[in-house]
């Protein structure tokens, strides 16, 4: 007669197999085939019970059901880093509005940027510095409401010479109140590569002047 210890053991070893033969996890036709090995090796003075067996069922179900939702989280995965590599496929080559203090300027045309007044200022203004750090020229944007205040500047120094293209530092500042604030400036920079999320992850741009800086914090996307 069977015993039911033997029985045990002998489940133990199928196990023990199944999982180095499948690098250590059993899937559901692993499942079903210990399910097998444990009706075909129980005491029959003492077969298992409806209870147990409808047990062992429930548990196959719910490895199934595991086993699929993994299936459509990879498909998801998938067309979601396709749809990502598509979208950043067609962002090379454009321009971009970031939160950024230095681009990538042009000169011989005229450059665009903004910046975020929270409070009416008397006097907002944006100091321009070269990549050596020395101001070069100051926009004087005057009295401004709140809001979105955008700037340009010609490229010319504070003596009306053309300065070469290079990068260039933007520092905007307004009083408000009687006492000078910093505010963010938002500048445009071109995109010359992506580099795409890994694992789910955020796709970074490469933006020239600018560096590394993630998807998210693009304000405008340009021509």
């Amino acid at each position: 007669m069977t015993s039911v210890n033997a029985t045990s053991s002998v489940l133990d070893q199928f196990a023990i197999q199944q999982r180095e033969q499948k690098g250590g996890d059993l899937g559901k036709n692993e499942f079903l085939e210990l399910l097998v090995t444990q009706l075909n090796n129980q005491d029959p003075l003492s077969p298992q019970e409806n209870g147990e067996f409808i047990a062992q069922l429930a548990q196959f179900s719910s490895l199934e059901g595991i086993e699929n939702l993994n299936k459509t989280m990879t498909s998801m995965l998938g067309s979601f880093n396709s749809s990502q590599a598509l979208q950043a496929s067609s962002l090379v080559g454009r321009s971009v509005i970031v939160p950024a203090t230095t681009a990538q300027v042009d000169t011989q045309n005229t450059f665009k940027g903004s910046m975020n007044l929270p409070y009416y200022s008397p006097n907002a203004y944006v100091n321009i510095y070269d990549s050596a750090g020395s101001v070069v020229n100051r926009v004087n944007l005057g009295a401004q409401q709140a809001g979105q205040v955008s700037f340009m500047w010609d490229g010319m120094d504070s003596s009306g010479n053309k300065l070469p293209p290079g990068k260039y530092r933007f520092e905007a500042e307004a009083y408000i109140e009687g006492e000078p604030y910093a505010l963010q400036t938002y500048l445009p920079a071109n995109v010359d590569s992506v580099t795409l999320g890994q694992n789910g992850g955020e796709m970074q741009l490469n933006l020239a002047g600018i560096g590394l800086v993630p998807l998210s914090k693009v304000q405008v996307i340009g021509q």
